[in-house]
């Protein structure tokens, strides 16, 4: 698995992470029906190099986070980077603290990068952000970010901090929802943040693209893989697709590690641009 360097986070990441929405449960109920499944399915991906996971205390109401803690006892726990998030409900200060500590006990681990899951509505953003702070320094998380943020809120979240700062943005980012290219995916390439691309496949649609399949041809890649490097071409960007099963793991694990010609990556560019809004 090829790695990107953040410079906010110090460290190198796999370009390729790993989504559970859906794995566990769905929102705020559970499903352990497919629990052994899923962990197989995590493993496995840790195992490639996709060990950076991505969760949420709202997936299957804190199952997913279950089974990401399950599966992570495997390997040492400095190759895993895990990321869970706070929903808005839980966006006060004495709430998210525990929310947090919630999140940990679940995980049975420290967390790597805590967010807020979407912009707070009843709670003044501040006051989310002085609590994300907090939970660093309570030992609870080492990197905090948002989720769901126009960059007009990330920089008003990022105003609000003293001692820590946004490291990470996880916002929807596809070749069927580009609206963060022109302005936060290069922010956070400035800013030397992680982006982390949630529905970089647009649940499976982009997989059945015929443009892109006749691309991956030449490259003896499928549409989804194509669909996942184009995405591997801006530097900031950490693309986290769900997979439903080991082959479909590994077919989003063989978007990593080659490369779009420069005349592909535009002629894709252009074509997803023309398609009607």
């Amino acid at each position: 698995m090829e790695k990107k360097y953040f410079p906010k986070l110090g460290m190198s990441l796999p370009a390729l992470g790993m989504g559970t929405w859906g794995i566990g449960g769905g929102f705020w109920s559970p499903d352990r029906s497919r629990d052994e499944e899923w962990i197989a399915i995590l493993r496995r991906g840790i195992e490639l190099g996709a060990s950076l996971i991505d969760t949420a205390e709202m997936y299957g109401g804190g199952h997913s986070e279950e089974l990401v803690g399950e599966a992570v006892k495997a390997f040492p726990r400095e190759e895993v980077f895990i990321v869970t998030k706070v929903w808005p409900t839980h966006a006060r200060y004495d709430d998210v603290l525990k929310s947090a500590e919630a999140s940990m006990k679940r995980l049975g681990t420290h967390i790597d990068l805590y967010l807020i899951h979407w912009p707070p509505t009843d709670t003044p953003l501040c006051e989310t952000m002085r609590a994300l702070e907090a939970v660093v320094a309570r030992g609870i998380a080492r990197f905090i970010g948002v989720s769901n943020f126009s960059l007009e809120l990330i920089e008003e979240a990022r105003a609000c901090l003293s001692r820590e700062d946004v490291a990470a943005v996880e916002n929807k980012f596809s070749l069927l929802d580009r609206g963060d290219e022109e302005t936060v995916v290069p922010y956070t390439e400035r800013e030397g943040m992680l982006y982390i691309a949630y529905s970089p496949l647009e649940e499976g649609e982009l997989a059945k693209n015929r443009f892109l399949a006749q691309i991956g041809a030449k490259y003896r890649k499928t549409a989804a893989q194509v669909a996942l490097n184009w995405l591997l071409r801006f530097p900031s960007v950490v693309p986290i697709p769900k997979a439903g099963s080991i082959w479909h793991l590994e077919e989003n694990i063989g978007s990593a590690g080659w490369r779009l010609s420069d005349e592909d990556w535009r002629l894709i560019s252009e074509q997803f641009r023309r398609l009607p809004a």
